[in-house]
This record gives C-alpha cells, structure tokens and sequence, in this order.
C-alpha cells in the first residue's frame, strides 16, 4: 500500500509532527541553494524546535549538544556551528506568494535575525515576517531529521527537500534551467551553464543520493528547444525500501515494557513505535497508566490518543517518593517531560551511543530513563544539562 493511502492521522501527533506533506506546490518561501549542508540540516532542526511557538515566541532555546546530535554533527567544534549559524543570519529568504485575499505577496529577510550560543545552549530568532510565513501549514514541509541526517551532499539534499514537497502530485512540474541552478546554489557559476556539466556533476549524483538514502525515488525528465535543454521536472515515486516511519528496525522498542502493554491494548505495531519515538517510554506509559485508573473506559486506544495529545493528568495527588533513588527517578521524569518531542528523541539518541555494556543498553532499551543498570550514568547525563537539578536531594 502507498503511504498517501495512509496519511499520518493528525489528532494522534504532537508538537511540530502534527502538520501533515503539502498536497500541491504553492509559491512559497525561496532560500538560496548555497546553503552548505551543515547550514541546511542546521535550518531544519531550528525550524522543527520553534515551530509550535514561531508566532507566539520571539525567542527560541535549544541546548547545543541536543542541535549538534539532531544534525549528525558529533563534534565539539563550536567554531564550525558558529559558522554555520553566522552563515544563515547572512542567507536571505524570500517569498511570492498570495495571501488569504488573493492579493499577491513578496518580501524579504535574513533567514535568521540573530542566533547566540551561552552555556551550552543556542539562542535564535527569526523576523516577525519571516515566522508568520514559515507558521503556514502550506509552506512548512515535513522534513523527517533520520532522513536528513543521511545525506552527505548538499546538492542532494536541496534536491529532496525541493521535491519532496510534490511527493503528493507525483511530479515538481517543469523548471527552467535558471531555477533549478539557482535551487542548487550554482546560478553564479559559468561552468554549470553547460547543461552536460551540469548534469555530470550536479543532477546524477544528487538523484542517485535521494534514491539511495530518503524515503523518495526521482526520476529527472528535460524538455528541449532544438538540442538545447531548456527545462528539467523530477517524477517522484514513493521509496518502498524506507518509508519515513520506518526508518529503524525497532527491535529496541519492541523490547520495551511500555511497548508490550500498548500492544495489549491494541494499539499497532507502527502507531506504539511512533509514540513512543515522540513521547518517549516514560511520558507514554505514564498515560496508560492514567487511563487504566479512569475505569469504565470503552475505547481505551482513542481514550490513549487523547491523554497524549492533550496531556491528561490524574488530579488525585500522588504520594511524594521517599527514597534517595525514588526522588531521583521523579526528577529526572520531570526533567524528560520538560523536554519537546524533538529533545527527547535526541537525549535518548545520545545517552544511547555513551552506554558501553550490552547489559546496560538492554535495560535501558527495556525500562528508559528509569533503567536500574544506568542511574549513576543517567543522573550524570541530566546533570551535565541541568547543573542543579538534584541538588536538594
């Protein structure tokens, strides 16, 4: 079955996962293709951190490692992230478009007003303009980070992202050749004038890299006036080989107790691994356990969906933990849920690769962040992040 038989339900999402592929191409927000690919993924993730708050907030955090992590970038070379930052403060954005009254629309802004790294975290702001257009659900494509964190040209990359918007209708459209170099980032160059240059260097490696590693295949088609190449469209075929859930084998997942007992309760093998990927173990099985106690519950998986989209609390209060470890637990829970999906998933993605033993990454795959085998190494981790957070207890 094609995945646009079987849309990501949306009232079972959260945070930034909650907007759906865009349909069909609108004109929308154009960014220069010179953006490296560092600069490129770094963009992305930025974007997926403020998106709940792009209109709500002017300023939005993220600690650096957490950014580092979600890009691929395992390095403490924060020379290279300040130059990538400083490079989209300089990259301009710009939008043609039609607003809500069919009245057509152009402006411009740097692609980030400001952006600052102190004590470890990433501070960033985007134009008031800026944030109202990427805030549209028509111009935000979803841009899936294990996908991203594959590419290794940025060529390819600007390729993916340019035609997975279309992954709905099956075809960009045609593009004139002036387009697509600048879509590339090579319009200011002569030797990528020529077409069969061009091609060479630029079109075959870029699609044999989005077919190899994203969840898309394309397929370039030209059009000619007489023998000159005057316009290229991309046919874009779904990827059976890496549909964009399930890019992970989820052993690890299905191990897990949280897991198990969602299964008991009918949820499917690929809706549990998406919860648990968004909320984390710790978030979901608390929820479960909230609607165990409800009573009387006759649709228990729609009750679930529910208590994870709008966080559903007991009321009743729940008795203090009383010991040093039980406190501690309760603290790093606080802290987990305190984080946003896209955190979460980068903290267990980081904690994961630090665990040396097979024993303790198994107890952790198995139980989270309240893996027994791992509290010492787990209270260090949240420390690291949170100098102060345990010291009352």
């Amino acid at each position: 079955m094609k995945r646009q038989d079987i849309d990501i339900p949306k009232d079972r999402l959260t945070g930034v996962l909650r907007r759906g592929a865009v349909k069909k191409h609108v004109a929308a927000i154009h960014v220069s293709g010179k953006l490296t690919l560092l600069q490129r993924k770094l963009s992305n993730v930025l974007l997926l951190n403020a998106y709940d708050t792009l209109t709500s907030q002017q300023v939005h955090m993220i600690d650096a490692r957490t950014l580092c992590l979600m890009i691929g970038y395992n390095s403490n070379d924060m020379d290279t992230l300040k130059q990538s930052l400083r490079g989209l403060a300089e990259t301009v954005a710009e939008w043609d478009m039609l607003d809500d009254k069919g009245q057509q629309e152009w402006g411009v802004s740097s692609l980030l007003s400001y952006a600052k790294l102190k004590g470890g975290v990433c501070e960033y702001a985007y134009s008031p303009a800026l944030a109202s257009k990427l805030n549209d659900p028509k111009v935000f494509a979803l841009i899936n980070l294990n996908i991203q964190r594959r590419f290794t040209s940025g060529h390819a990359l600007a390729l993916y992202e340019n035609c997975y918007r279309f992954v709905r209708t099956g075809s960009t459209g045609w593009w004139s050749l002036d387009l697509f170099r600048r879509l590339m980032g090579v319009e200011d160059s002569a030797y990528y004038a020529v077409y069969k240059q061009l091609n060479a260097k630029i079109i075959k490696p870029a699609v044999a890299e989005v077919n190899k590693t994203s969840n898309i295949v394309v397929t370039p088609e030209i059009r000619k006036r007489g023998r000159a190449v005057t316009d290229i469209r991309f046919k874009i075929t779904e990827n059976p080989q890496l549909a964009i859930l399930d890019l992970d084998d989820g052993e690890g997942v299905r191990k897990s107790d949280v897991y198990s007992r969602l299964q008991a309760l009918g949820v499917s093998d690929r809706l549990a691994r998406q919860w648990i990927a968004e909320h984390g173990e710790d978030h979901v099985g608390d929820k479960i356990t909230y609607v165990a106690g409800q009573g009387g519950v006759q649709n228990p998986v729609g009750y679930l969906t529910a208590a994870l989209r709008d966080n559903f609390k007991a009321e009743a209060p729940v008795a203090k933990p009383t010991s040093a470890r039980a406190k501690l637990l309760e603290r790093v829970r606080d802290l987990v849920a305190a984080r946003t999906p896209t955190q979460r998933d980068a903290d267990r993605r980081l904690f994961m690769s630090m665990i040396d033993t097979a024993d303790a990454r198994a107890d952790f795959e198995r139980h989270g962040w309240m893996s027994a085998l791992n509290t010492k190494a787990i209270k260090a981790f949240w420390q690291d992040l949170h100098p102060d957070a345990f010291d009352d207890i």
